[in-house]
């Protein structure tokens, strides 16, 4: 880097600190943080990874989805809030905003612990830590299946709860191979969620079979 930018980005990076340093709520300056953030963002050369850009917003503000298939036993319950307190928050939530509404997409349980312990949300000033999915995986197909891919990642998910999105999403019209290739399911292991259910609905889509191949499908 030019050595002459290099000091200038550096300088303005001091008066940028001071200035928001000189704030005198929090509001004010997690406001502000986040638009920094954001325009930094902006011109990140990794901006197309969610993670390059984490903000923070009220709790409040952010719902939870519908569909989340991720169980947690009061035992690991206990241990995250274990984490959180001892660790701070870690990783963000995945999140989606929808109009005016931040809907949750991975990290719900995260954000539970929040709301129910008052030393963590105290800890936190009531926000808590996001980021956002990409604006392509906005279709709520999308969402759900990214849902599962984040839970399945970590080893967790509810078999009952699994089947609802799977049997959501054949009557959204997604076929067999989609959900193969976007939730990461096995032929077999879809055919077997689909017999848990008993839905004979699940088992209208034709195209189910050996012969497709996943990479194939968009």
């Amino acid at each position: 880097m030019n050595i002459e930018k290099e000091m200038k980005i550096r300088n303005l990076a001091s008066e940028l600190r001071e200035a928001i340093a000189d704030l005198e709520t929090v509001d004010s300056k997690v406001e502000s943080l986040n638009y920094v953030r954001a325009e930094l963002h902006s011109v990140s050369p990794l901006k197309h990874h969610p993670v390059d850009y984490v903000f923070w917003e009220k709790s409040g503000k952010v719902e939870a989805n519908e569909y989340n298939p991720n169980a947690v036993a009061p035992p690991e319950m206990q241990l995250l809030y274990e984490s959180i307190s001892n660790d701070g928050y870690t990783m963000p939530i995945v999140s989606f905003k929808d109009a005016e509404i931040i809907r949750i997409v991975d990290g719900f349980h995260r954000r539970e612990t929040e709301r129910r312990n008052a030393d963590i949300s105290q800890s936190t000033h009531g926000y808590i830590p996001l980021t956002q999915i990409r604006n392509e995986q906005s279709d709520t197909s999308d969402r759900m299946a990214s849902t599962i891919r984040h839970n399945r990642a970590r080893g967790t998910h509810n078999i009952e709860l699994m089947s609802q999105i799977v049997s959501e999403l054949v009557e959204m019209g997604k076929g067999d191979p989609w959900i193969c290739k976007h939730v990461g399911m096995s032929v077999d292991e879809l055919l077997r969620l689909k017999q848990i259910t008993g839905l004979a609905s699940l088992f209208a889509n034709k195209d189910f079979s050996e012969s497709w191949e996943a990479d194939a499908v968009k």
